[in-house]
C-alpha cells in the first residue's frame, strides 16, 4: 500500500468505528486515530462526525472515501498489470460457480480473462451452493464461486461482489403500482422459489426470520431449480418471485419485470470465493485476483 494512511482512513470510514478498524489493520486505536487526524490536517477539514461512541463520515469523508476508493483500485490495476509481465501462465483451471453466478456474472470476467491469458483452459462446473461446496472438498474443482451465507470450517472463503435479492413480478401485475407492501404481504402472495440447496433460498430463509416470517409460512406456488424458468414463469402469472438484482437486470431495463419494494426487508449479501483451506495455487489466486478487479456496472 502506498499510503497507509489512507488505507486507515478507508477501513475507519467502512467500520465508522475505530476499535474495529486497529483491530482489522492490527494497530493501537491511537495509531488508528494519529492517522486519520493527520490527513485532516493535511486536507484543512474534518473527516468525522464524533457523538460520544459513534462516528459518522462528513461530507469531506464522503468525499475522500470515493477518492480512496478509485485510488486503491488504481493500485489494484498497476500491481497486478506489473506482476504478470515476469510470468507465463498455462494449465487448466476448474471452476464450479452456483447457477446465478454462473448465468449472470461470470460470462463478461471469463470472456475478458480469457482474452488475457490465452493459454489458460477453463472448465465451468454450474450447480447450486450445496453442490459446490461438495465438488471442492472432492477436489473435483480447484475454486468455487457461491451465493450462500453458510460457513465451514473446511474452506476459506472471500468476498466477490455485493448482491441483493429483491422481489419481482411482471410490469402487468395488479400490484405492481403499489409503492410497497408489507413484509405481511408475502404470506398471501404467490411465490416462486428456488430449490432446497440454492444459496439464494438459504438467504431469503435467514433475511425472512428477521421480519418474523418462515419460509414454511410463505404462499408457494412453485419451486423451480433455474432462475430462468421462474423469469419465464412470472411473465405468464400473477405470481411474484425473490431474485437476484444481477438475474433481472434486463427484464427491468426491457420493463417487462419490475420490483416491488417490502417494507422494512432487505436482503444482502456478498456473492464468495470458496477455496478449500491450504489449496491455493498461482492460476486460482491469478483468477481471484482479476475478478476481484472487474469493473460491473448496474
Amino acid at each position: 500500500m502506498f499510503d497507509f494512511r489512507l488505507k486507515v482512513f478507508d477501513t475507519v470510514a467502512k467500520r465508522l468505528n475505530f476499535t474495529r478498524a486497529a483491530r482489522e489493520l492490527h494497530i493501537t486505536q491511537p495509531a488508528v486515530t494519529k492517522h486519520v487526524q493527520e490527513i485532516e490536517h493535511q486536507l484543512g477539514t474534518q473527516l468525522f462526525d464524533r457523538n460520544g461512541t459513534k462516528i459518522s463520515l462528513t461530507a469531506s469523508g464522503n468525499v475522500l472515501l470515493k477518492y480512496t476508493e478509485q485510488l486503491f483500485g488504481i493500485y489494484r490495476d498497476m500491481e497486478f498489470e506489473i506482476a504478470q509481465l515476469s510470468k507465463q501462465y498455462k494449465g487448466l483451471l476448474r471452476i464450479g460457480a452456483s447457477t446465478t453466478i454462473a448465468q449472470y456474472v461470470l460470462p463478461p470476467v471469463l470472456a475478458e480473462f480469457h482474452g488475457k491469458f490465452k493459454d489458460i483452459k477453463i472448465e465451468l462446473t454450474i450447480h447450486n451452493t450445496e453442490m459446490i461446496e461438495q465438488l471442492l472438498e472432492q477436489k473435483k474443482i480447484d475454486i468455487g464461486l457461491i451465493e450462500g451465507s453458510s460457513k465451514s470450517s473446511l474452506f476459506h472463503y472471500t468476498p466477490f461482489l455485493k448482491d441483493e435479492i429483491v422481489l419481482v413480478a411482471k410490469a402487468a401485475h395488479p400490484l405492481a403500482q403499489k409503492n410497497m407492501l408489507k413484509a405481511e404481504d408475502l404470506k398471501s402472495i404467490p411465490l416462486l422459489l428456488r430449490e432446497p440447496g440454492s444459496g439464494t433460498l438459504e438467504t431469503l430463509s435467514f433475511a425472512l426470520k428477521s421480519v418474523g416470517i418462515k419460509i414454511n409460512e410463505l404462499q408457494v406456488e412453485m419451486q423451480l431449480g433455474n432462475t430462468e424458468s421462474i423469469k419465464l414463469y412470472l411473465l405468464h402469472s400473477d405470481a411474484m418471485a425473490l431474485l437476484s438484482i444481477h438475474s433481472v437486470l434486463q427484464e427491468l431495463r426491457n420493463n417487462t419485470l419490475t420490483i416491488i419494494d417490502v417494507k422494512k426487508l432487505s436482503i444482502e449479501r456478498d456473492f464468495q470465493f470458496i477455496q478449500l483451506l491450504g489449496a491455493h495455487n498461482s492460476l486460482t489466486a491469478l483468477f481471484l485476483n482479476f475478478a476481484q478487479r472487474y469493473n460491473f456496472k448496474l
